[in-house]
């Protein structure tokens, strides 16, 4: 089941003819991406301070369907494709109601403060497992 995540378009957001811009789109993501760990149960904070574990973003494949425009209410839709030790995929939507304005695959590696890979703790893997089903 995806994770929701609402998002108003604000001016900032938008170009001079009131179209988002596109690098917003992976701000939007983002927003999306940290609620949904969130709600899994994981504190990123406490990730970092206790396992010196970070996510990062390792790639992203994005299309760009339609234009969201000011003042849109959209949702951001996450959902997990597949996770291992050290590595995490999501695929991630953009939707203004039953429209569909962009789409993402992202992969997100698991990193130590130093910058090499580095595997989840079991706990907080076992905490992505409920989101594959």
């Amino acid at each position: 089941m995806a994770h929701e995540f609402p998002v108003r378009v604000y001016y900032e957001d938008t170009d001079l003819a009131g179209i988002v811009y596109y690098a917003n789109y992976l701000k939007f993501i983002e927003r999306g991406r940290t609620e949904w760990v969130r709600e899994l149960g994981i504190d990123q904070g406490a990730l970092r301070r206790d396992a010196g574990i970070v996510f990062a973003v390792r790639a992203v494949e994005a299309d760009y369907l339609r234009s969201a425009k000011f003042d849109d209410e959209l949702i951001v839709r996450t959902a997990l494709e597949s996770e291992t030790g050290a590595r995490i995929t999501v695929l991630q939507s953009v939707w203004r109601g039953e429209e569909k304005l962009f789409e993402a695959r992202v992969v997100l590696v698991c990193m130590n403060e130093e910058g090499s890979a580095a595997r989840l703790p079991a706990d907080i893997r076992a905490k992505f497992s409920p989101a594959l089903h």
